[in-house]
Parts: C-alpha cells; structure tokens; sequence
C-alpha cells in the first residue's frame, strides 16, 4: 500500500519538475530572443557602417573633383560677378550655388559643363559583402572671396564648400547614412616677412656690416627730413631654412623657420639661426609647422623680345624704341606709360646718368640694368614689371644705380621674376619695392636703405644695407594656400 506521505512527495516532485521546465522554455526562449535581437542589431550595425562608408566615398569622390578638376569663377566662361558673394550661402540667380550628383538635390551652378561634370564624378557604386552600396554627393557653395597675388592685376577666387554625402544600402533591411564635411581653402597673408628665403639650407638669409632690420606702416607712415620714421620692432625675417648673422647684425623683430635650435649649421644638422659678432634677433625664433611654398610667377606671354635697349642721358623716346603714346620727356628724362596695355622691352640697359619714369600699369621686360648712377623713378603705382630673363647672369641688376620712389610705398613698385639667376638691389634714399624671385639669388648691396619686402630663394645682406619691412603688405597682398576639411559630422536614417 502507498501511503500518503509517498503520494505528498511524488505530488511536490511533479510539480518542481513542471516549474523547472517552465523556467527553462522561459530561459530558452529569452536567450533565442536575445540571440535574434544581437543578430538584427549586428546586420543593423553592419548595414549602416556600410551606408557610411558609401556617404564618405561621396564626400572625397566630390572633394577629388573640387581639387582636380573644377576651375575656380573668374574666367571668361565663368565670371566672377554671376555670384553674389556677400551672402551665405553664395547665390547664383537668387538661389544657393549647388553642384549636386544627389536626384534629392537640384543642382544651381552657373556653368552647365562644370554640373555635368560633377554629377559623373561625384555618384557610383561599391561592392561589400555581395552587396551593392550606392553613393552620391552634392556641394554647396558657402562663400567666396577674391585675393590678389603677387605682381598680377588678376585675382584668385577662394572658396569655401559644404559637401553632403549621402550612402545607401539594398537588401531586406536598407539603411541610409548623411555625411556632411565642410572643405575650405585657407588664405594666407603674402608678405608676412620683410625678408624671407625659401631655401632649405644654411645661410638662406645671409647678413653682415651691421645690417639692421625694423619696420614701418606706408598707409600711417609719419615722415622726418623726407623719409619715414621707423619702429624699432616688427622687422620680421624668415626662411625654410637657416639665418647665418654677424657684424653687429641686429634682426629688430623674429626669426620665423621650421628648423630648430641656435648654433653652428652644417648640410644634414640644419640649425635655425647662426649668430656671430654680437649679433641679434630681439624678437626670437618663431619655428614653423613646415616650410612655407610659392607658386612660381607665370612669365609673360608672349614673351619679351632680347637684345640691349641701351638708354643714356641723350636718348630720345625714338632711341629707346617707343612711340609718343607710350614715351614722353626729354632725351635722358624719359616718362613711360603703358596706357592700359603692357609695354614690353627686350633688356633695358640704362648708362650715364639716364633717368627712366614709370607711370602704373604693366611691364614686360626681359632684363633690366641700372649702371653709371642711373636711375628709375616711379611717377605713380602700381607698377608691375615682370621679368624673364632669358639668357641673363643677372636679368635684374640695379647695383649700379638707385630706385626712387618717394611714395614710399612698396606696392607702387613690384619686380616679378620665376627664373633661377640673380637679382640685385641696391639702397638708396628713396628704394621702396616689392620683389617676389622664390628661385632666385637675391642680393641687397649699396649700403644705404631698402623699404618693403624681398622674396627669394637666398638673400645676402652682406654690404650694411638696412631694411625696413612695411606692416600694410599683409593687408593688402594674399595668397590661397592649402585646402582642408575643417568640420565632420554624419547622421543615420
């Protein structure tokens, strides 16, 4: 007989059992949930990796067009003023400036070549995972600005894009990513040196015979006995590579370079400044991130023609080979007009005592020399004189002669050249100018003074010429240096 205390126990057994399989088929069913739920949330995750991805080949899909293959407004087939730049973003027949590849986005551009361009360059797919991903991108013009280079009339347009990548996936479970990346070019001033030497190497700049260096504003300048009063600070130098001083050289400002360090240089332990002979930089070093570049002047086209042009203290307009409506003066006191057109020389060479005047406006020379205390006055600026400098030592060479501009004003004068040979300056009471030769060997000799800014591959100040850097060219001259991304961001549909 079973009694009731073996009927309670196998009653009590039971019914564990049934709870025990009930919290089991709870568990398995949680853990199948979970299972399932972590397998979504993965191909989720997977899917819109994917989808970014795809949105960010958009984006640098849309980036590489912008930096290869799209020209900048200010052309004839794509004039500056189609543009409304003094809003933002920039408009185009009241309306934002769009290039889109996106059917989301209409396009808005005023140039229908450059549209069609984009929308083939900035859309496609990719392949991952046996899965096809589409992308595609618009850009829209956030503001543009013109800066003015170096010895040229003409202006570069800067601009600043805000590029939208959009990325989508196929499949059972479609996802859609934005991303959105603003691309700019950044502008920097052109003449933030009086004096600076883009060469890597020791005694770039190169100064001696108690050269000094300090600085003036022409636009603010106060003058004492017919020259401008100078600072005694802000006569900046700089160079890729290094500044070997002595004599008594005192750099009345700082020393700007990417090398490092203060002592003797040698090739392969370029250090950034070398000074001997109680000279001094009162400012310090300043060590750039890297070397800074220049774009190489464009010679002038068509280029000018060779042979001397001699002018001497009896030369007539006739002699020098210009007509009355460009020359003008008395023989050995000619004035020189381009009236709205370049005037072009072969090499200019002026002997004896000569006096040459420019009035602003464009000149295409292959060469000039100053000998015999000779001289050129600039009347009124700016004057541009472009140099070639085929078959020349020296294609500029003022060392025998002075340069007087009593403006005092280095934009009224700028003396371009692209080529390698050398450029001499010689100071003078009156020597205001600007010279841009990033390849060339610059020279500063004659003793005296040389207001404005020198550019070259070296420059030697060996002869106690002073300088002095004018602070308004940072003002007025730019240059559009490189371009970056400067914000990121990307959302989820």
């Amino acid at each position: 007989m079973t009694s009731r205390k073996t009927l309670r126990d196998e009653g009590a057994a039971l019914a564990l059992a049934m709870v025990l399989t009930l919290i089991a088929l709870i568990v398995g069913s949680s853990l199948m949930l979970l299972s399932e739920t972590e397998t979504y949330a993965s191909m989720n995750y997977q899917s819109m990796t994917q989808a970014r991805f795809a949105a960010e080949s958009g984006v640098h899909k849309a980036i590489n067009f912008l930096l290869n293959n799209y020209t900048e407004p200010g052309n004839v087939g794509d004039p500056i003023n189609a543009y409304n730049m003094t809003v933002s973003p920039v408009q185009h027949n009241n309306a934002a400036v769009v290039l889109s590849a996106r059917t989301d986005v209409p396009s808005n551009y005023p140039v229908s070549g450059t549209q069609s361009a984009f929308n083939t360059a900035a859309k496609g797919d990719l392949m991952a995972g046996g899965m096809t991903l589409h992308y595609a991108a618009s850009a829209q013009l956030i503001s543009m600005r013109q800066v003015y280079g170096y010895g040229t009339a003409a202006a570069q347009a800067v601009q600043t894009w805000m590029i939208t990548g959009v990325g989508t996936t196929g499949g059972a479970r479609p996802a859609m990513v934005e991303v959105t990346a603003t691309f700019e070019r950044q502008v920097m001033p052109f003449n933030m040196y009086g004096l600076f030497a883009t060469a890597a190497q020791c005694g770039a700049l190169s100064f001696s015979g108690g050269v000094i260096t300090d600085s003036y504003n022409s636009s603010t300048m106060t003058m004492a006995s017919g020259i401008p009063v100078t600072d005694p600070w802000g006569g900046n130098v700089g160079t890729n590579g290094n500044l070997t001083e002595g004599g008594g050289t005192v750099v009345n400002g700082t020393l700007s370079t990417p090398r490092g360090g203060v002592g003797n240089c040698k090739s392969g332990a370029i250090t950034g400044l070398t000074a001997n002979g109680n000279a001094v930089v009162t400012g310090g070093l300043v060590q750039l991130p890297q070397a800074v570049t220049f774009q190489t002047p464009s010679p002038a086209n068509p280029a000018p023609a060779t042979g001397n042009v001699n002018i001497t203290s009896s030369s007539t307009c006739g002699d020098a080979g210009y007509g009355a409506g460009n020359c003008a003066g008395t023989a050995g006191n000619l004035v020189l007009d381009p009236a709205g057109s370049p005037l072009y020389a072969a090499d200019l060479k002026l002997t004896g005592g000569a006096v040459l005047h420019l009035k602003a406006g464009t000149y295409n020379f292959n060469s000039i020399s100053l000998q015999g205390n000779s001289q050129v006055v600039i009347d009124s600026g700016p004057v541009i004189m472009n140099i070639t400098g085929t078959g020349q030592t020296n294609p500029v060479d003022f060392s025998g002669g002075a340069v007087s501009n009593p403006s005092f004003i280095p934009k009224n004068f700028q003396v371009v050249y692209g080529g390698t040979n050398g450029v001499k300056v010689s100071g003078g009471a009156q020597t205001a100018l600007m010279v841009f030769a990033p390849n060339a060997d610059v020279s500063l000799t004659g003793g005296s003074n040389v207001y404005g800014a020198v550019l070259g591959k070296t420059i030697q100040n060996n002869g106690g010429t002073d300088f002095h850097y004018d602070r308004d060219l940072p003002t007025e001259f730019s240059m559009a240096w490189n371009t970056m991304l400067s914000s990121f961001s990307w959302k989820k549909y």
